[in-house]
């Protein structure tokens, strides 16, 4: 896996409207690849109804022209797990690298 920098991000937003209309503007956590694909953790600015505080979003992310991307839905169960797992890899990764600093 590729060495994720989560300082990297600090300052990006995403801004997106969920199915059921709610407007959110979100954090950047990190971008990371799984397999063959780029994935997008994203951290809420509020809480929104059935997620718990905290919750972080896993989308697949894709770059576009210019600035835009591109977000789709982690589409079965198995490629979420795998994706979920990758991301709390990265975040003990973190943990340890501030750990040693």
């Amino acid at each position: 896996m590729e060495d994720t920098q989560f300082n990297e991000y600090d300052d990006a937003k995403v801004s997106m409207v969920l199915d059921d209309g709610t407007e959110l503007e979100c954090d950047v956590i990190a971008i990371f690849p799984v397999g063959e694909r780029e994935y997008i953790a994203l951290l809420p600015d509020k809480v929104i109804d059935g997620y718990e505080e905290n919750e972080v979003f896993l989308y697949r992310y894709k770059e576009l022209e210019g600035e835009d991307i591109e977000l789709n839905q982690i589409e079965s169960e198995e490629e979420y797990e795998l994706v979920a797992d990758a991301f709390d890899q990265l975040l003990d990764e973190e943990e340890f690298n501030n750990l040693s600093e």
